[in-house]
């Protein structure tokens, strides 16, 4: 869910699904970046800053939150499809 200034709350967000746990961990981490939003927040959804985060963290992000709301085949067919992800230097 994309969140423009919604009730003039201030942020220029998005708001994802997050596994389990996630959502305190982000929020604990980077209190900055990452929220609890309205309504969906109860449920472990993340909100996330935009303009406070890059844009491969928040596509990393993006890509988890639809694996756990997407259909099963459509995520089974992404995964196989997708290359692995790039190895940081000295691993």
């Amino acid at each position: 869910m994309f969140d423009n200034d919604h009730h003039h709350d201030g942020h220029l967000s998005v708001w994802i699904p997050a596994p389990t746990g996630l959502q305190e961990m982000l929020i604990e981490a980077k209190p900055e970046t990452y929220f609890r939003p309205a309504y969906v927040g109860g449920l472990g959804w993340v909100g996330i800053e935009l303009d406070r985060i890059d844009d491969d963290t928040l596509a990393g992000h993006l890509r988890e939150a639809w694996t756990l709301v997407a259909p099963k085949k459509p995520v089974a067919e992404f995964e196989e499809a997708a290359p692995p992800p790039p190895r940081k230097a000295g691993r």
